[in-house]
This record gives structure tokens, sequence and C-alpha cells, in this order.
């Protein structure tokens, strides 16, 4: 993204007579565009709470003989929690006992 030097506005990109360049929609401000341009910026993850509890939680969950569909594992620990409406049943929460990989069942 480029701003106009003059008002500061937004630039936007438009085919010129020979070339694209950068033209401002407030005043006349224009620039030809004469090389690649282009930035890489990596973005921090925002940290979340786990909603489920977090480890404690997990630790007191029983256990089901429920296949992990990311490993050979069946075992799994579960847990249940009412996510929706009180007129829509409870939403189950699957932990891998062995590669602690998670995912929900209804």
């Amino acid at each position: 993204m480029k701003f106009c030097p003059i008002c500061s506005n937004l630039l936007l990109v438009e085919l010129g007579e020979q070339n694209f360049r950068f033209c401002c929609q407030t005043c006349p401000y224009i620039s030809v565009i004469t090389k690649k341009i282009s930035k890489t910026m990596k973005l921090k993850r925002k940290e979340v709470d786990d909603v489920l509890g977090g480890e404690d939680a997990w630790a007191a969950a029983d256990r089901t003989t429920t296949a992990c569909p990311f490993c050979d594992s069946m075992e799994a620990f579960f847990v249940q929690m009412q996510i929706r409406s009180a007129d829509e049943p409870m939403t189950t929460f699957y932990r891998c006992t062995l590669c602690a990989n998670r995912w929900s069942g209804d």
C-alpha cells in the first residue's frame, strides 16, 4: 500500500500510456512505477486462551476407546461442553492420549 505524499490518501494502480502508475483519486498526483515493488511481512500470531481449560482440564478428563484421526491410537480423553443453545445436544471434544491432537464430535 502506498499513500499520496500530498493528501495522504491511498494511491491506486492504473495503466498509463505505456506502463503502470500510481494515481491519487483526490488530487492530481501521479507517479510512474519503474520497478517491481514487494514487501513480505511475517505476522505474529495472537496468543489466545485455551477455551477447554488447558492441561489441567485434560488431566481430569475421562477416557474412551475412540480412534484418533491423526494417528493409530485407539484411546482418547474426552470432555463435553454445551456450546450451543440449551435445546441442542452437547459437543464432545477429544484429545488423543498418544499424539495430543484435538478434534470435536457431536
